[in-house]
């Protein structure tokens, strides 16, 4: 896949999510990479989209005071918890590339005034619109598998810009526990669910040291990551036919019956909830794959000297 298609259907695929109704897994998800019960309920409820791979601030020791940024923010879940540890006197700034995904997090932002210290910016994270030495801290969770390969070091590069000499990454994120084959690696629906853009550990070391960071720490949390696919059936049941089963409609015109490939369970007149119908069905094609053979989740650590 070429770069620009890459960007386009990242773009449509969490556009759709972030328009969607709040998924009912959204919080299973969270706790099986790492956050706690009592982390879920204190942020905005509609923040947790159920888009992480584990739990960067569990290794990004932030302190009162400091500005951490969060490249690829979403709908506001890590933002959030950690303006709570920054502290008032402290500042998050979220950084997004989608527009819904950002008027998400914004509503989110407008229901908690108390976090006047929150910004959210609309940006790539290949050029961040923020000053060279902003940042304490930068995090990240399940994004970078998305920027397309070609553009995976220019990240590394604007961490290393935006952080403060002694600054520090802490990022989750999916890597590559072998080489995938092409046919994965071709597949939009891997590579929008953050599967087949996975870059390879020893890649990923290489990214970091060009970008001139030290103390580089890549761990496998060996999170199970199948619990994507399997927290969506029970909640779901089989989302390849989410929209295929007919269910019947009456014509306000005629009063006329008419079969409609719709599920009225998942889906709905709504464009929304459409939307999320579709991407449902996109997720299917994870069915009979075990993701854990290939790829894996890990937490990064690494310092800017």
């Amino acid at each position: 896949m070429d770069t620009e298609t890459i960007y386009q259907n990242v773009q449509q695929r969490y556009g759709s999510v972030a328009r969607a109704v709040k998924p009912e897994y959204s919080g299973a998800i969270a706790k099986a990479f790492g956050y706690s019960e009592e982390e879920i309920n204190s942020v905005p409820k509609d923040a947790n989209l159920g888009l992480v791979c584990g739990n960067p601030l569990a290794i990004a020791s932030l302190r009162p005071g400091e500005t951490v940024v969060d490249l690829g923010s979403g709908a506001g879940f890590d933002v959030f918890l950690a303006v709570k540890r920054v502290g008032a006197n402290g500042r998050a700034i979220g950084v997004d590339m989608n527009e819904d995904m950002l008027a998400r997090a914004r509503q989110n932002l407008a229901k908690s005034p108390e976090m006047d210290n929150v910004t959210f910016v609309q940006a790539n994270i290949t050029s961040i619109p923020l000053d060279d030495g902003i940042a304490d801290c930068v995090i990240s969770n399940c994004v970078i598998n998305l920027v397309p390969g070609a553009d995976k070091p220019t990240v590394f590069v604007e961490m290393a810009r935006i952080l403060k000499s002694g600054g520090r990454v802490a990022l989750s994120d999916i890597l590559a526990r072998k080489a995938l084959p092409p046919s994965l690696k071709a597949d939009v629906a891997l590579y929008t669910g953050c599967i087949a853009g996975a870059a390879t550990i020893e890649d990923y070391k290489q990214y970091l040291k060009d970008a001139g960071f030290s103390d580089i720490l890549i761990v496998d949390t060996e999170s199970d990551l199948n619990i994507y696919l399997n927290t969506f059936l029970e909640s779901n049941g089989d989302p390849a036919d989410c929209c295929s089963r007919p269910t019947e409609a009456v014509n306000s015109s005629t009063g006329e019956k008419a079969t409609e490939k719709k599920n009225a369970s998942c889906c709905s007149q709504e464009e929304t909830e459409k939307e999320a119908c579709q991407a449902a069905a996109v997720d299917s094609k994870f069915n009979g794959i075990n993701l854990n053979e290939w790829v894996g989740s890990f937490k990064i650590f690494a310092l800017k000297p």
